[in-house]
C-alpha cells in the first residue's frame, strides 16, 4: 500500500485577503492515491474535515463548469428569480426554493436583481448556486457525483451511502455572497447524524476568492440548530413555515483553518463542523461543487426541509439504471 503524502498548507503571516485575522491551525493536505488510507480517515477522524488534493483531473474540472455555464445561459429567467441568503434565509418562505429537493433549479445573489426585478448581470454572473437534485437529473452530474473515486471515499465512511443534495456554487468575482458559519447537520439531519458534505474545489480557492474557513476539532461539540419545518409529516403539503430551531447555545469557536484548495481538490466536511465562507470581492471567480451524502441507514424526519417525491427516491452511488438528462 503506497504511503500517502502530506504536506502542509502554504499560509501566509499577517491578516488573511478577506480581512481575516491568521490563526494557528494549518490544516492537512493529503494527496489521492487511490484509497481513503487510516491516515485519512484519523485526520477526518481529528479535525471534522479533509483536504486530498489531485483528487479530479483538471480538464474534468474544466468540462463541469463548462456544463455549469451551459445551464446557466440556457436558463430562462422569469418570475422565480429568487435571491439566495445563507445570513438572512429569506429564500426559505419561496416555494421555489422549498420544493427544491427534487429538481434543478437556480438561486441567485444578492445584489444580482434590481428594484424592478431584473437582472443587472448576465445570468451566469448573477447566480449563487444550481441545486439541489444535479446529481439524479443531470447525466454530467451524475457522473462526476458517482466518479469511482468518490464511491471508494463513501464506501469508507458510510453503511449504505445515499446521494441527499447536490450544489453548484459560483461565488462569482466581486458579487459572491458571504455564507455564515453553520453545520451542514443543521439542514440535513438525521437519526443518528450522518450527513458529510463532498466539497470539489472546481478552481482554485483561496482567502482572496473565499475559501472556506472551518473549526478544527468542532464537530465534537454539539449540534447548534435544525433548520426545518413547523409542523412534521410532510410539512410542505400543510404550509408549515421553515425556521431554526436552536438546540444548543454554545458559541461556535473560531473558524481556525483556511481550507485553501486547488482545482480538483476534495474537502469531506463532517456534519457537525462549523464552517463559512466570506464574500468575494476579488477578481476571480470561486466555482466549487458540493455533494451532501447521509447513511440510508439513519432515519432522515419528514420534517427536515429538504424533501423529495416518491418519484424521486434516494440513490447510492451506483451508476446502472441512471436516466438524468
Amino acid at each position: 500500500m503506497r504511503q500517502t503524502e502530506m504536506r502542509q498548507a502554504e499560509v501566509r503571516q499577517g491578516d488573511m485577503a478577506d480581512g481575516r485575522k491568521e490563526t494557528a491551525a494549518t490544516p492537512r493536505h493529503f494527496v489521492w492515491h487511490g484509497e481513503m488510507g487510516d491516515e485519512m480517515c484519523a485526520a477526518f477522524a481529528e479535525d471534522g474535515y479533509l483536504i486530498i488534493e489531485d483528487f479530479f483531473a483538471a480538464d474534468q474540472c474544466d468540462a463541469l463548469k463548462a456544463h455549469a455555464i451551459g445551464l446557466m445561459d440556457n436558463h430562462q429567467a422569469d418570475e422565480d428569480l429568487v435571491v439566495f441568503s445563507a445570513a438572512g434565509q429569506a429564500h426559505a418562505k419561496a416555494d421555489y426554493f422549498r420544493t427544491s429537493g427534487d429538481k434543478i433549479r437556480f438561486f441567485l445573489e444578492e445584489g444580482a436583481v434590481d428594484e424592478a426585478g431584473q437582472l443587472r448581470v448576465p445570468m451566469r454572473e448573477a447566480v449563487n448556486k444550481i441545486g439541489h437534485n444535479l446529481h439524479d437529473l443531470d447525466s454530467e452530474f451524475s457522473a462526476f457525483s458517482r466518479a469511482p473515486q468518490m464511491r471508494k471515499v463513501a464506501e469508507k465512511l458510510f453503511t449504505a451511502p445515499q446521494l441527499l443534495q447536490s450544489m453548484y456554487i459560483c461565488k462569482n468575482a466581486h458579487i459572491g455572497g458571504e455564507v455564515n458559519c453553520h453545520q451542514d447537520s443543521t439542514f440535513l439531519y438525521t437519526k443518528p447524524e450522518s450527513c458529510i458534505g463532498f466539497w470539489v474545489a472546481i478552481e482554485d480557492a483561496t482567502p482572496e476568492n473565499g475559501c472556506l474557513y472551518a473549526e478544527t476539532g468542532g464537530h465534537h461539540g454539539p449540534l447548534r440548530a435544525l433548520f426545518q419545518g413547523g409542523q412534521e409529516n410532510g410539512f410542505q403539503d400543510k404550509g408549515g413555515e421553515l425556521a431554526m430551531r436552536t438546540l444548543d447555545t454554545t458559541p461556535f469557536g473560531e473558524a481556525d483553518a483556511a481550507l485553501i484548495a486547488r482545482k480538483g481538490t476534495l474537502v469531506l466536511l463532517h456534519g457537525r463542523v462549523p464552517h463559512l465562507s466570506s464574500a468575494n470581492m476579488s477578481d476571480k471567480s470561486r466555482h466549487a461543487y458540493a455533494l451532501h451524502v447521509i447513511d440510508g441507514s439513519a432515519h432522515y424526519p419528514a420534517e427536515n426541509w429538504l424533501q423529495r417525491g416518491a418519484d424521486h427516491p434516494l440513490r447510492g452511488f451506483e451508476t446502472e439504471g441512471l436516466t438524468g438528462g
